[in-house]
């Protein structure tokens, strides 16, 4: 005899255990320290060094990032060599034609940069590592490296 499962009692999603990943956090906070973490990434690059492709792809991941997109195929790479085509002097020059074609589509250009650039100015009063004389490596560094 087999039961019917009643789809309406369950919620769709995922349950996350908050507390629990907050204790193996903390756990994993305390233990490791800036120290120990610059050890393994050393190694890691030695790894790489000496051949090691899943450390290289960890190290990529982490200095380059995974690719946005996939790379052209050759055949297409051919054929804009071959058309002239140059796909960075045609997206760079995209936003100005698409501005003049299209003049009343970024009436708001201006004002929306304004906005972007006030946001900045007012992220940079209130956050240290906005500062430009503070580099990433010097404002971790500046406190204890346990967390």
């Amino acid at each position: 005899m087999t039961a019917k499962r009643n789809k309406g009692s369950f919620i769709r999603g995922t349950a996350a255990h908050r507390r629990t990943e907050s204790d193996y956090m903390g756990a994993l906070l305390e233990t490791v320290t800036l120290d120990d973490w610059r050890d393994v990434v050393a190694g890691a690059l030695q790894a790489a060094k000496g051949g090691d492709p899943a450390a290289r792809a960890w190290l990529g991941q982490y200095l380059v990032g995974k690719p946005e997109t996939k790379a052209p195929s050759a055949l297409t790479v051919v054929v804009q060599q071959w058309s002239g085509g140059d796909p960075v002097a045609e997206k760079l020059a995209k936003p100005i034609l698409d501005r003049a074609l299209y003049p009343t589509s970024h009436e708001n250009d201006d004002w929306k940069e304004s906005v972007k650039v006030a946001i900045a100015a007012e992220l940079a009063q209130k956050l240290p590592l906005s500062r430009p004389d503070a580099t990433p490596a010097t404002a971790r560094d500046s406190g204890d490296s346990r967390a």
